[in-house]
């Protein structure tokens, strides 16, 4: 197997960047996810000769491309084509100085990457209103990896999706141990990185206490009041900390579905990760499955986070919701497109399920969906109505 593994996103990303529309295309991800490797893939397909690659990390790359200089630019630019930023969330006035150069350099195409949207969007988007086209890279999808190991080889790995998450390096690392000193590597060094520098939080241990506590509770509602008084802190500060974990990829929160009916809960929350082995080296628990009892919590995690990544990755609209009554009533999974509302039921076992009685009295045109370990690939695979 070759030890890149193509991206879904690929080919559409090349066409944008190339294609009659110009558009400054920005490529948001966690770090270590492959935006680098994805976006120099795409750079080896033109002229390479006709390329400037600018990486953000690196201090004179940085001062560099923040002057908002014109004059510097034309120096810059010359005659190349193509103008690729790694890691553009850390050059100050990124968007005042993108928009400069989208509109200065007509023939110039750009292509950005950002392991955070906590500034990189605020940066950016303002500035080039309707001047950019954005794009999200994930940790490999199930999509991904069936089209490389197949379908029977993927199921076969289920265990392994879902204790040590899909990673690139994971994925590609044989052996248990390495996978799970990656894992720990990753969670300690890069996880935390843009939150804590470009949200200037200096207290990395309530936001470590603050995600174990999300671990322990993918699956179920989550209460910010409750999480804010265990770790000693107001309510809003951990809602804040919540946002900052989702616009830096960590995490991925839920609300609830509802058509007014007053006995819906809309208020909470549902917590997921957007990688199961970063949520499970967090907890530092890798044990196999038939010795666990967060088997359901993790399947959950994972179904939701697949069937995102299907729609994300191939630029589908919907929106996705859990839905539970005060009653008890519950559907882990509630999908709204423009073809209609469909609930669905999460269960690793391969038990059967009905639809909720209060689900098909009040909303009687929706589906119902069981999906357990013996039906899941079609649900993380296949395109709605393709």
């Amino acid at each position: 197997m070759e030890s890149f593994i193509p991206r879904t996103i690929e080919n559409e990303l090349f066409k944008s960047l190339t294609g009659p529309i110009r558009k400054v295309n920005i490529l948001y991800g966690p770090r270590q996810v492959g935006k680098t490797s994805l976006s120099e893939r795409i750079l080896d397909r033109l002229d390479t000769s006709k390329i400037i690659r600018l990486n953000a990390d690196s201090g004179p790359d940085s001062a560099l491309f923040s002057s908002r200089d014109p004059a510097q630019f034309r120096l810059l630019i010359g005659n190349n084509r193509f103008l690729f930023i790694d890691e553009a969330q850390r050059i100050p006035d990124i968007g005042i100085n993108l928009k400069i150069l989208h509109d200065q350099f007509p023939n110039l195409r750009i292509l950005v990457t950002g392991s955070s949207s906590l500034d990189l969007a605020n940066k950016i988007l303002e500035p080039l209103t309707g001047r950019t086209r954005t794009w999200w890279l994930y940790p490999m999808s199930a999509q991904e990896l069936s089209a490389v190991f197949g379908n029977l080889n993927y199921h076969r790995r289920l265990e392994e999706w879902l204790l040590f998450g899909t990673y690139p390096e994971v994925v590609t690392t044989p052996g248990r141990d390495d996978k799970i000193t990656y894992l720990t590597e990753l969670t300690n060094s890069y996880l935390f990185k843009d939150i804590l520098e470009l949200a200037n939080i200096r207290n990395s241990s309530v936001l470590r206490h603050l995600l174990k506590m999300i671990a322990l509770q993918i699956g179920g509602e989550v209460s910010y009041n409750k999480l804010g008084r265990k770790l000693g802190i107001a309510t809003l500060t951990v809602q804040r900390y919540v946002d900052l974990l989702e616009k830096a990829f960590v995490v991925k929160t839920i609300g609830g579905f509802s058509r007014n009916m007053r006995k819906e809960i809309t208020k909470s929350k549902k917590i997921y990760f957007l990688d199961l082995g970063i949520r499970n080296s967090l907890i530092d628990r890798f044990n196999p499955l038939a010795l666990r009892d967060d088997t359901g919590a993790l399947w959950e995690n994972f179904l939701f986070i697949e069937r995102m990544k299907l729609f994300r990755n191939n630029r589908l609209r919907g929106n996705h919701f859990f839905w539970r009554l005060h009653t008890g009533a519950e559907l882990d999974m509630v999908e709204e497109t423009e073809q209609g509302i469909t609930g669905y039921e999460f269960k690793f076992s391969n038990k059967k399920a009905r639809a909720p009685a209060s689900w098909v009295q009040n909303y009687p045109g929706a589906g119902f969906q069981l999906v357990n370990v013996d039906n899941y690939l079609p649900f993380v695979l296949e395109l709605p109505g393709g």
